[in-house]
């Protein structure tokens, strides 16, 4: 047993702690009976630098699937291409109005403790922009994942790495060639790029990138390939990292393929696990507990269900290392 398994074991005993541990124990069980696992990324997990373990975990075969927001798509190429240049405000709290636009006007990007440099979003636009443009003449359609990795095939891109590639978890997705999904990527600087080059008349329409409802249609095309119905094993399990959009797009692919395709014998998520510091409140999806998701159609009874209120940057590697053996 590694030390930080060994450590968790031994200390993490109760409340949200023994949670921790039971999901990342029903995670491996899931893995060992042969299922396979989505997860899902919101909130600044890339900026974060989730991929030095989130990397790993999809290089040991562990992760299958993602889902995540345009932000976190776009950011784990940022750190990348940028990670030298990142400012940290250890006093972020103490910023004032006038500090935030001193930030805005020296071109730093907040988010909460780490700004990011104009000029790396400048370099990938650019890069992005010729794949844009090339599949649009070509009458090509993608999603956005999809243009992210033929800007990492480009073999002159790895001159301008100042980190380890092994870092990057969206290096190890290509690499592993799993599906990644982004939902609302219109709501990332990659997606207002795009749609400033369609505006501008740079691009000549939107087509070239697949919509959302697209992405819903491939991923229930994936989930009905890979859910293990066929080969008697643990239909895929949910691993979610936040709230939002990310997870909540993804899990809809059940419900969708039971209620609307009307494919009544389609499996439930097999596991589900949320890492949220969002709290149960009227109406609020973030925090609401995994048995709602009962009523939608999107879990059955007995799927194993965790429920981990707490910060995603400090327990989502725990429960990697968890996994890792670490």
């Amino acid at each position: 047993m590694g030390d930080i398994r060994e450590f968790m074991a031994r200390h993490y005993l109760h409340f949200n702690s023994r949670e921790v541990v039971d999901a990342a124990k029903g995670y491996e069980a899931h893995m060992v009976a042969g299922g396979k696992m989505l997860v899902s990324l919101a909130g600044a997990m890339s900026t974060a630098r989730i991929g030095r373990i989130l990397s790993r975990l999809i290089r040991a075969d562990m992760v299958h699937a993602i889902s995540c927001t345009g932000a976190n798509l776009e950011e784990d190429l940022f750190n990348l291409l940028a990670a030298k240049d990142y400012e940290i405000i250890t006093d972020w709290r103490g910023l004032r109005a006038e500090d935030e636009k001193a930030l805005c006007d020296r071109g730093m990007n907040r988010v909460t403790d780490t700004c990011i440099p104009e000029t790396v979003m400048r370099h990938l636009e650019g890069r992005l922009f010729e794949s844009w443009k090339k599949a649009s003449a070509a009458g090509e359609r993608k999603m956005p994942y999809e243009y992210i990795y033929e800007v990492l095939d480009d073999p002159s891109l790895s001159e301008h790495f100042q980190i380890p590639a092994e870092d990057s978890w969206m290096l190890a997705a290509k690499e592993k060639g799993i599906p990644v999904f982004s939902p609302g990527w219109e709501d990332s600087t990659t997606g207002n790029m795009f749609a400033a080059y369609v505006m501008q008349g740079k691009l000549p329409d939107h087509a070239c990138v697949k919509t959302g409802t697209e992405q819903m249609e491939v991923l229930m095309r994936w989930y009905l390939e890979n859910n293990g119905a066929k080969e008697k094993k643990p239909s895929i399990g949910f691993f979610q990292v936040g709230g939002g959009i990310a997870g909540d797009f993804a899990i809809c692919a059940v419900p969708c393929l039971i209620q609307d395709m009307k494919m009544e014998d389609t499996p439930f998520w097999g596991y589900f696990c949320q890492i949220s510091d969002a709290v149960t409140s009227y109406g609020g999806y973030s925090g609401a507990p995994p048995n709602e998701k009962i009523t939608w159609g999107k879990l059955a009874v007995d799927t194993p269900k965790y429920m981990i209120q707490s910060d995603a940057t400090i327990v989502a590697p725990l429960i990697f290392a968890w996994l890792l053996g670490d």
